[in-house]
């Protein structure tokens, strides 16, 4: 174990080799994404106080993904998460590690869910060359995500939120989704990673152009692609992006309360309920 990184960065990036292999081995292509993109080019690796691993794929890219890695996966030991499968009602997949532990802090409405340690896999989808519906792409993505928040859980005391998301739920999220995707396009020039989960319009489109071309670079102990036009993407992102937060001003979005490598989410159901009746409990105060 590389004594610089902690037991869940070593689970993820144990876990971004398995998705290279597959990837390399079919010619499926794709990059380190958001933070981790940043964190290859700041820190030739993970940003230290990051506790995600996050990679992008074209939405072809991604649906081929989805279809060959099961039959190269080994089932005991990794699972893939697929989008708006059965237990798992998000627009985005995960690639989780059976036999570990990665629980979040939210009210579950299904307790079949897989809750291992993940990395996230995020589609890039084209966006339509008019700007109004560049801008109702936006605004049904966020109503998906509202529905998909919903579904599994998702907890707010914002009472405007609690409102969205409960209308979303009664929305066509199949038809909804597929315009987000604008699948009918093939060349657009534009693209989103409005799935992705940002909350920002403008950090979340970008040039076709940007993506199409790949480098590799560093991330802890072997290579992995990002786009060449990294620098443009991440300024965009994240503004003057070499330069960390200051000492005091670098926390990340936390996203489990309980992580283990070594025991099963399945031991931690007593546990999971406790933390998820004091976050309802707090919700509704």
């Amino acid at each position: 174990m590389n004594k610089n990184l902690s037991v869940h960065q070593e689970v993820m990036l144990e876990m971004l080799g398995e998705l290279n292999r597959i990837c390399v081995k079919y010619s499926i292509s794709y990059m380190l994404f958001a933070g981790t993109m940043l964190g290859a080019v700041r820190h030739s690796g993970f940003i230290p106080w990051d506790d995600d691993l996050d990679v992008v794929m074209m939405r072809k890219e991604y649906e081929r993904f989805l279809k060959i890695a099961p039959t190269e996966l080994n089932e005991s030991v990794y699972y893939l998460q697929k989008e708006f499968s059965p237990h798992w009602p998000m627009f985005f997949s995960k690639l989780r590690k059976n036999g570990t532990a990665c629980v979040e802090r939210y009210i579950p409405n299904d307790f079949q869910e897989h809750r291992g340690i993940y990395i996230d896999i995020f589609p890039c989808d084209n966006l339509s060359n008019k700007n109004i519906a560049r801008k109702l792409q936006f605004i049904a993505s966020k109503a998906v995500i509202a529905r998909s928040l919903g579904k599994r859980g998702y907890l707010t005391s914002n009472a405007c939120k609690k409102l969205f998301v409960f209308i979303c739920k009664a929305l066509p999220y199949k038809l909804l989704s597929k315009f987000v995707r604008l699948e009918s396009e093939i060349s657009t020039k534009n693209v989103h990673v409005f799935f992705g989960g940002g909350s920002s319009y403008e950090k979340s489109v970008f040039p076709r152009a940007w993506f199409d071309n790949i480098i590799s670079a560093r991330f802890e102990n072997g290579f992995y692609p990002i786009p060449s036009n990294y620098d443009k993407i991440l300024t965009k992102m994240y503004g003057n992006y070499m330069i960390p937060a200051p000492v005091e001003q670098r926390s990340c979005k936390r996203h489990c309360e309980i992580v283990d490598a070594e025991r099963s989410y399945t031991e931690y159901v007593d546990v999971y309920r406790e933390i998820t009746f004091k976050e309802y409990t707090r919700s509704i105060r």
